[in-house]
Order: structure tokens, then C-alpha cells, then sequence
């Protein structure tokens, strides 16, 4: 139980589906939040409305609020990429009625943790030999694709945001032409989210539904009509639980690929000697054929710098908490900051 001498970190992760907030002591372990809930963004017309709940479900004091959102962040306000809403530092200050709010990229967020995460929150898919002190890429497929990365700056890991994931999709391997040919005859701008996130495996069991349309069964083709959102059917499929489909392994196989390329690509723009973390919802869930081979075969091929991508180490972040530990690591260090300290 928190006493009023902690410092309170109302720390909230703002995806395109889900948000989860979590009250965190500024001088006790951040693993355990002194409170929590989830909420689904489509009940709530906005973060002001969903946050107003949660402080009044559990009436408690906070001091300060970090939320880590879906988008590009400029000047404290975003709108969210996959979500009609706009979050504004500022307005939620004067609404709250908190002495400082932050908004950060999740991604950037999700980055603050990885300095501070265990071996128990991770899983090997390449050991390699990390340098110290080497700059450190994120990618996060969930309902979107994030990324960022971390640069040492003598003392300290510093994050900086992106928006690669919404780079042109370029084909890895030659069988991929046709993929990029499929999407760019629907979409005016083919990225790598569109191909490799929740929303892209969906985008991938079409292109295969439509090349090889005797393999998709009525029983599946039923299922996958009937669902709001087909792709968590899809993934339980490939991983041979529920309908057998032979066009959802195929699609899950493409998007590990993918996956694995831009992967690679991303260690070779940040040069991140200091390693690749693969966040975000989808991966922990599909941790068999992350290990298979397939991602790291896709990492590797780059080339004359596959021998370089080999000694990158490669793990993905298991721990489901990781963007709201970045984001209360983040908060507490612009709090100490403005208390002229410094993050311990």
C-alpha cells in the first residue's frame, strides 16, 4: 500500500485497441504497480475519459502522468495512427489538474525498459556479442509495427522515436514481388506495417487466400466472416490449434519472414551492436516458429554484412509490461530532472 510520501506515476500505455494504466511508486520496485486495469479504447470517447475511471475507481493522489502512445509525438501532442483520437500533454494537465504530464512514442517508451529488463523477460533467438555501450533497436508488431532505438551518450541510454515501420515494404526475396505487386494494386502506399503487424497478417492471408483459393476451407472462410478481427484466428490456426488452414501458415511463415528482414534492416540503420529486442503483442504468442529458424535466416540475409548481423545479439521481450515500465522509467527520470536529480 502506498503512503502519502511516495511520489505517485500515473503511467499509461495507449495502444490502437487497448490501454492500460498503471499507478506506480516513485521509490518502490516498478514491477510491482501499486495499482492497474485495462481498458478497450472503442467504450471510451477518449484518453481523458478512460484515465478520469481509473483515478476514480482507485482514489488515489498522483502527482505526475507519462502516457505512451501509438504515433508520431511532436511538441507533447500526437494523434494516434491507428486510433481517431489526438492526445495533447498540455490539455490533459489542465484537465487532470497534475503538476506534469508527458506523452512519449510507445515505442520509445517500450525502449527506457529494455537497460532495465532480466533475463526471465527475455528469449534468446540469437546470443551474438553485444558491445558496450552499442546503440539498441526495438521492433514491435502488434496492431501496428513500432520502432526506435536507444543511443549511449556517455553516461546514459537515450531513446529515440521512429517511424520506420511505415517505410516502404520492400520484398525480401524474389517470391515477395508478387506480394508487393498484390498490396500496391489496393493501397496507395504499400508499408512494412501493412505486411507485418495484426492488421498485415491479415493483409498476408489474403494475398495467399486469393493466389490459392482451393485451399481455404468453408469451415475456416466461415470462421474468418464471422470474426471482428480474423487475424488472432489465423495465428491459432498456423500454430495448429483450431481450423487447420494451410493459407494461415503460409501467411504466418510470410509475416516471420518479413518480420526478419526488417529486423535486419533496422540493426543495419542504428548499426545496434548493443542488440535487436522484438517487442509487441504477436511475438511471445508465436515463439515456436520465431525459434525455428526462419526469423534469423531473414535477419541474416544482408549480404556482405551478414557476418556483422551475426554477432548482434537477438532477443524477444516476453515480459507484457514492458511499455508501461518504459513509460514509468521515463516519467520518473523527467521528474527527478525537474527536482535537479538525477535517475539512480
Amino acid at each position: 500500500m502506498a503512503t502519502r510520501e511516495d511520489v505517485l506515476l500515473l503511467v499509461g500505455d495507449v495502444g490502437g485497441t487497448k490501454t492500460d494504466l498503471a499507478i506506480f511508486a516513485m521509490d518502490r520496485e516498478f514491477r510491482k504497480p501499486v495499482a492497474r486495469a485495462h481498458f478497450y479504447n472503442a467504450d471510451y470517447a477518449d484518453l481523458k475519459g478512460i484515465v478520469t475511471v481509473f483515478l476514480q475507481q482507485v482514489a488515489l493522489a498522483v502527482d505526475v502522468a507519462c502516457f505512451d502512445v501509438a504515433g508520431p509525438v511532436l511538441g507533447g501532442r500526437v494523434r494516434l495512427t491507428n486510433l481517431p483520437w489526438e492526445v495533447d500533454a498540455r490539455a490533459l494537465q489542465e484537465a487532470l489538474g497534475f503538476p506534469d504530464v508527458w506523452v512519449v512514442n510507445d515505442l520509445a517508451a517500450m525502449a527506457q525498459a529494455i537497460p532495465f529488463l532480466e533475463p526471465a523477460d527475455l528469449w534468446v533467438l540469437n546470443a551474438g556479442a553485444p558491445v558496450a555501450g552499442g546503440a539498441i533497436a526495438v521492433i514491435a508488431p502488434g496492431t501496428g509495427l513500432g520502432e526506435a532505438f536507444l543511443v549511449w551518450d556517455g553516461a546514459a541510454y537515450r531513446h529515440v522515436a521512429s517511424e520506420g515501420g511505415h517505410a516502404d515494404f520492400a520484398p525480401p526475396t524474389p517470391e515477395y514481388i508478387d506480394l508487393l505487386r498484390y498490396m500496391s494494386s489496393r493501397l496507395d502506399h504499400v508499408s512494412y506495417e501493412l505486411v507485418c503487424s495484426g492488421r498485415g497478417i491479415a493483409h498476408l492471408y489474403d494475398y495467399f487466400r486469393d493466389q490459392r483459393p482451393a485451399q481455404e476451407s468453408p469451415e475456416f472462410a466461415t470462421a474468418l466472416a464471422a470474426s471482428t478481427d480474423p487475424t488472432p484466428l489465423i495465428v491459432e490456426s498456423a500454430l495448429g490449434r483450431g481450423h487447420a488452414s494451410p493459407l494461415a501458415v503460409a501467411a504466418l511463415d510470410a509475416f516471420v519472414t518479413i518480420l526478419g528482414a526488417e529486423a535486419g534492416n533496422l540493426a543495419l540503420k542504428a548499426l545496434s551492436t548493443g542488440g535487436v529486442f522484438i517487442g509487441g503483442g504477436i511475438p511471445p504468442r508465436i515463439l515456436p516458429v520465431l525459434a525455428d529458424g526462419r526469423f534469423m535466416s531473414a535477419f541474416l540475409r544482408k549480404g556482405r554484412f551478414s557476418s556483422l548481423l551475426h554477432k548482434i545479439p537477438v532477443q524477444v521481450i516476453t515480459n507484457p509490461d514492458v511499455a508501461l515500465l518504459g513509460g514509468a522509467y521515463y516519467a520518473r527520470a523527467r521528474w527527478l530532472e525537474s527536482q535537479g536529480r538525477q535517475l539512480t
